[in-house]
């Protein structure tokens, strides 16, 4: 039972060591630092097909099996998070097993003798009666400590005062606004990605138009919705969002994330609408624009036979190309057999690459006949830990203050008789920021010398 005991108590402190180790703290921020500058180069939470495409298959699935996609959801990442949350806390609790006794004891000690040797200490000698002058010195150090207590010694009395000593906690608001930081969570969409699971919103979100712009090489260069809020039946919110301009309500978060066309819009152009068509010949290098409509036969000029419009497609791929809106249409050449031409409405020189006798493109200004139409994606991202980070900033903020710029000081001065003058030590000590509390000191030296100084000077 014995060996029994002495084996567990060897774990719990190996474990307690291990914990305990700044090399550990500093092992876990290095990683964490590491591991977030990388969750930066690859895009966090897109589409599986995007990271398809960027990394391969074998790639992709090694990386989401690793939740590489999702970093800072990760068991892995939020593992990391844990342990430093761990031994911030244990390191926290092993040195409060110190400081707590200097910070929660009701009567600090002075080691008097400690404080006599210190070089620091500063001597002079005063004339005047001794319980003036220690009144006159009580009465001082009381307006610059605290705590001030007077106690007697072998040869007079020495006044004990300090201040500060909460600030030795700085350090541990600095810790808690860490632990409080970490522990926010957010959700990031409404069908959570890689997940088979769907979220609910308390609000309904309708999106009552959107609208794409593109530049003259065809990337988009704006995409915009117009989306309302109603909720309980009731329109509460309009706004039109764009990239990097979301609507916000009620600590949920609605950004534009991306747009496509809409598969399912069918054939949108009015089958009586007349088409304007132009026609290359390229014996003669002519044009010709003819007009028709859907599904009714045209003759070519030049006789290069007869060419029919058969449909129109809102999105046409082009061997594995997007080439936009387009129509179908068969050219039957004179005395030959009839061959599907696509005619994209974007791209007017597209008919070249078939290299018949003839060019077909679409004339200018059809586009006006008729409107793609357009399917907007939406990111919904929820904040429930935005408070907890607001509150754990102001955190950080006090206990740098606090750890920084404010000091735990303590002070002594004791008064005994020397023939016929009284001497004064004065002493002191702080953990942090050595050169202001010599002023103090200095400060502190200059009251007490106004009870009738004769003599001052200062031990190095």
């Amino acid at each position: 039972m014995e060996n029994e005991a002495v084996v567990k108590g060897s774990y719990f402190e190996g474990l307690w060591k291990f914990f305990v180790s700044v090399k550990l703290t500093v092992v876990v921020l290095l990683l964490l630092a590491s591991l977030s500058i990388i969750g930066t180069f690859i895009p966090q939470n897109e589409s599986p097909a995007d990271y398809l495409r960027a990394f391969g298959p074998f790639l992709y699935h090694v990386m989401a099996t690793l939740d590489v996609f999702d970093m800072y959801r990760s068991w892995w990442f939020q593992g990391l998070m844990v342990l430093l949350v761990v031994n911030i806390i244990i390191c926290s609790i092993d040195r409060l097993q110190v400081t707590g006794k200097i910070i929660f004891t009701r009567n600090p000690k002075f080691n008097l003798a400690s404080y006599r040797r210190r070089k620091s200490r500063r001597k002079m000698k005063l004339n005047g009666d001794i319980g003036h002058i220690e009144n006159h010195c009580q009465a001082a150090i009381a307006k610059m400590f605290s705590y001030c207590k007077v106690v007697s010694t072998d040869h007079g009395v020495a006044i004990t005062a300090e201040k500060g000593r909460w600030t030795r906690l700085g350090v541990y608001i600095v810790h808690l606004s860490v632990v409080v930081i970490d522990e926010g969570d957010s959700i990031d969409t409404i069908q959570l990605r890689f997940k088979n699971e769907t979220r609910k919103l308390p609000f309904t979100i309708q999106c009552d138009d959107f609208d794409v712009q593109f530049y003259d090489s065809g990337a988009p260069k704006e995409f915009r919705s117009k989306l309302t809020i109603i909720e309980n039946g009731r329109v509460v919110m309009q706004k039109d969002i764009i990239v990097n301009d979301p609507l916000r309500y009620k600590g949920i978060n609605i950004f534009q994330s991306s747009y496509g066309r809409s598969a399912n819009q069918g054939a949108v152009l009015d089958s009586a609408k007349e088409i304007e068509l132009r026609f290359q010949s390229n014996a003669s290098g002519k044009t010709y624009n003819v007009k028709t409509q859907l599904e009714k036969p045209v003759e070519i000029p030049e006789g290069l036979g007869q060419f029919v419009l058969d449909a129109y497609h809102p999105q046409v791929q082009f061997r594995g190309m997007d080439v936009g809106s387009a129509f179908v249409g068969t050219l039957t050449p004179k005395g030959g057999d009839p061959s599907q031409v696509l005619l994209p409405i974007k791209f007017p020189r597209f008919d070249t690459m078939r290299k018949g006798d003839v060019v077909i493109s679409v004339a200018p200004g059809v586009e006006a006949l008729f409107k793609e139409r357009f399917f907007t994606g939406l990111q919904i991202t929820n904040d429930p830990g935005v408070t907890m980070v607001y509150i754990g900033f102001t955190l950080i903020v006090l206990g740098c203050m606090v750890t920084f710029f404010m000091s735990h000081q303590q002070v002594v001065v004791e008064i005994q008789p020397k023939g016929k003058n009284i001497a004064v030590m004065v002493s002191g000590k702080t953990n942090k920021n050595r050169v202001g509390f010599d002023h103090k000191l200095e400060r502190l030296v200059k009251n007490l010398s106004e009870a009738d100084t004769t003599e001052y000077r200062k031990v190095v």
